[in-house]
């Protein structure tokens, strides 16, 4: 197979014989949709701003916390014994990795590696054979694929769905593009990472799996929600969007407060987009087009606007009105599937809702430890000391997910739908059993108007996948 280096612009360099290379990478290209400005907006390393009239320095708020580098936002001091098992596991993983850039090339294995590399490769292969699956563990699949599970899921769906071929994809493009995204998630945060747009990834597969899906989606259409689930949370800091207003930061000024991170992670996917070159082949309206509808996919992840899009999905169920075969209802649904993909965790089996659980509020505790630090008030869940996994779980299940899922249900009623309403059910139980409380507060919770009509927003702000 003919191996091509290539040196990108400030990049990667790309050998396809062992996989990409990092090497330093600064900023990722966004864009002013009003007038096509390039800025270079990433949180990411040194952040910078570039326009036409010149290179201007970092424009910081009156907050210290904004000197704070985001990527050791949730990095954590290790000790030295731990450095050498470190090395050890980078050792182990290293052929892997190269056994891994062959299997996603399809090249034959000329040389075989250590027959544990092997196994871990033909695991992750098996995996992929059943990517279709309720169950899929990408916690492991994460493991077997040595932490490229994004890139590994994401170009086997493309493939699977015939997407290369049909659009006339570059596969160098296609694989550089998915690394690049993959790298921009911040790895350092607890749940707000690579392996979560993953998680997503996986679950948009399964919706558009669905029979009325299926049915009509056209090959753009799931083109579309394959990219936004991938990129849904591009460059994610770690932090939500309340936060960054009132520490003053630069994107809440730049968004005018307004879906600031979801606003950020489209930028960011259109910059990537753009850098790869990755539909540089099609007419130019047709790029914009895709860069225009992406953004509106991962838009509508703003929890902020959870109650006016489930009342327009629910008055669309009521008056039976939903007409797949027009372009604009398919778009509306495939931002009420991405919305169902991003918060599914509880819906997840127990053994895969309960990790997931623990990482974001491990991340929501985090953001109120700095909070506490920093003598701000404390955003709501993100107090350690008023709030345990139980309760933040127990409240988002009540007050945001089951809502959503029982009009997907609606809307979708398969062995599916049914199948995550039942785990949503069972993981609420069994939260309630480790928090006894938690169960009375959320049931004076209901009853309470004032409360129940606040509590959707304030806990799906911070519950981290409706905030990218």
């Amino acid at each position: 197979m003919q191996v091509l280096t290539q040196m990108t612009s400030e990049t990667y360099k790309f050998d396809l014989s062992i996989g990409i290379l990092p090497l330093k990478r600064r900023g990722a290209i966004s864009y002013d949709s009003s007038d096509q400005t390039a800025l270079y907006i990433r949180m990411l390393g040194d952040v910078r701003v570039r326009s036409q009239v010149g290179f201007e320095p970092e424009r910081r708020g009156s907050h210290p916390y904004l000197g704070v580098d985001f990527r050791t936002l949730h990095s954590r001091a290790e000790s030295a014994g731990s450095i050498p098992a470190r090395r050890i596991r980078r050792l182990f993983s290293f052929q892997r990795h190269l056994l891994s850039s062959r299997l996603l090339r399809g090249a034959p294995h000329l040389n075989p590696l250590h027959i544990l590399d092997e196994d871990y490769c033909g695991q992750a292969k098996c995996m992929l054979e059943k990517v279709g699956s309720w169950n899929f563990d990408i916690f492991l699949f994460d493991r077997l694929t040595n932490g490229n599970s994004l890139v590994f899921l994401t170009f086997h769906l493309l493939s699977q769905y015939g997407l290369i071929e049909l659009f006339q994809l570059d596969m160098v493009k296609v694989r550089r593009f998915l690394v690049l995204v993959q790298e921009d998630y911040h790895n350092q945060n607890p749940y707000h990472n690579a392996v979560h747009a993953a998680d997503v990834t996986q679950a948009m597969h399964c919706y558009l799996r669905e029979p009325k899906l299926a049915q009509s989606l056209t090959s753009f259409d799931i083109l579309l929600g394959l990219l936004a689930a991938a990129t849904h949370d591009l460059d994610h800091p770690g932090v939500n969007q309340p936060f960054l207003i009132k520490t003053n930061h630069y994107l809440a000024a730049l968004y005018r407060n307004t879906s600031v991170l979801e606003n950020h992670h489209w930028r960011s996917a259109v910059g990537l987009l753009r850098e790869t070159e990755l539909f540089s082949h099609l007419p130019a309206e047709d790029s914009l087009s895709i860069e225009r509808q992406l953004g509106s996919l991962i838009l509508a992840t703003d929890i902020s606007r959870q109650n006016e899009y489930l009342s327009r999905f629910r008055t669309h169920l009521d008056e039976n009105d939903l007409n797949l075969g027009n372009a604009s209802h398919r778009h509306f649904v495939l931002q009420m599937a991405l919305k169902c993909a991003d918060i599914c965790n509880p819906c997840r089996p127990w053994e895969l809702s309960k990790q997931w659980s623990e990482k974001v509020t491990e991340e929501f505790f985090h953001q109120g430890d700095i909070e506490k630090k920093l003598k701000l008030e404390i955003s709501p869940l993100c107090d350690s000391e008023a709030n345990t996994i139980a309760s933040v779980q127990i409240g988002f299940m009540t007050y945001v997910v089951e809502p959503l899922f029982a009009e997907w249900a609606r809307f979708s009623d398969t062995r599916l739908s049914q199948t995550m309403l039942g785990h949503l059910g069972l993981n609420k139980a069994s939260w309630s059993t480790m928090e006894p409380e938690a169960s009375g507060s959320s049931e004076d919770g209901e009853s309470d108007p004032a409360r129940s009509s606040e509590e959707p927003s304030s806990r799906a702000l911070t519950q981290g996948s409706p905030e990218s």
